[in-house]
């Protein structure tokens, strides 16, 4: 099946968060049209299969994308459109790839719902797949294996006081919000690192204040980005509690994630881009993906890897060339076969 066409196909049924299903259900077509076994799962999320026993390689690519329609069109060998890169270039290279390897136990392609808001397709796999090696489906260029990603810690602090006159010497409670937010950011810059992705870094997200007769409330958002070798309960013990003591809520609780180089998955994708002619590329990210969550949870090797640029993520300008999407087809094809030849240890049934 041609690979443009695969694409286009899935970047032009419009998925964001929430209103995955048309696109799924054009991924389960597609499934089947190249041979897969394939359906929808009870949290909505499209799974492919091909082969059977062990080991069990998946694939877990999500459907779902930021909001914002784009005009799909395909021109001059490039595919255009919301998703192209984020993420179902990815899936289209894993579902062609799968249809072409060849070997021992089963390829599985997961379409996953939700990860661009509260990955709720991958958390409701994890007690329902036992993999025996995973790659997530997310742009590295399909030379690059990305082998770490920072965890992410989103808090929501309240802080209450009482009006008093702007002329006074006494702090408003916005005063303490922001000198709180300062000594957030001293306790970030202690456990810096040698490497922007080794460093905790910290971003406002929202400052609001409600003034009410003589009462002043204060809600502060930050959202913290944490380095591999420390843990999201690490960092909430090191938040300061004055100024202010405020009342701390979590919105997003993510752990980091890093692999070796040397990682038997991360090894089968190298081999294949080598094989693609590519000089490869390792990455490590800011942001999150389900590897986040599910590498811990299932304790099996794992990368994330797919074409595109990820500088394209969440833009009005996403677009994949097919050349590159040949490329990566090749690529996984080869650490397919890799992996179902016996490299991977099986899990524990």
């Amino acid at each position: 099946m041609d690979e443009g066409a695969v694409l286009a196909r899935l970047v032009g049924r419009y998925s964001p968060s929430g209103r995955e299903a048309p696109a799924v259900a054009e991924f389960v077509r597609l499934a089947r049209e190249l041979g897969y076994a394939a359906r929808v799962d009870p949290a909505g999320n499209g799974l492919a299969r091909r082969g059977a026993g062990r080991p069990r390689v998946v694939f877990l690519g999500h459907i779902d994308t930021v909001d914002g329609e784009r005009p799909v069109r395909r021109e001059r060998g490039r595919v255009h459109g919301r998703g192209a890169v984020d993420a179902k270039g990815p899936i289209a290279a894993a579902l062609l790839a799968g249809a072409r390897s060849h070997g021992p136990g089963e390829i599985v392609v997961v379409a996953a719902v939700g990860e661009e808001t509260d990955s709720r397709g991958a958390r409701y796999l994890i007690p329902r797949l036992r993999p025996d090696a995973v790659i997530a489906g997310e742009p590295s260029g399909w030379d690059g294996v990305t082998i770490g990603y920072k965890g992410e810690l989103q808090i929501e602090a309240e802080f209450r006081g009482h009006r008093t006159h702007y002329a006074s010497p006494w702090p408003t409670a916005t005063d303490v919000a922001v000198a709180w937010i300062g000594a957030v950011r001293t306790v970030a810059g202690g456990l810096g690192g040698e490497s922007p992705f080794r460093t905790l870094s910290v971003k406002a997200l929202a400052v609001e204040t409600r003034r009410r007769a003589g009462a002043e409330a204060v809600r502060v958002v930050l959202d913290l980005r944490i380095p591999p070798g420390r843990s999201t309960a690490d960092v909430l013990r090191c938040l300061p509690r004055e100024p202010g003591r405020p009342r701390l809520t979590t919105v997003v609780r993510i752990e980091p994630f890093e692999c070796s180089r040397t990682d038997p998955v991360a090894v089968a994708v190298l081999a294949g881009i080598r094989a693609a002619g590519g000089r490869p590329t390792l990455w490590r990210k800011s942001g999150t993906s389900d590897l986040n969550l599910v590498g811990p949870a299932w304790n099996v090797p794992g990368v994330a890897y797919g074409p595109g640029d990820a500088r394209l993520d969440h833009t009005d300008r996403e677009v994949l060339s097919e050349a590159e999407l040949r490329r990566s087809v090749r690529v996984l094809v080869v650490a397919f076969d890799a992996l179902r030849g016996g490299r991977v240890r099986p899990a524990v049934p």
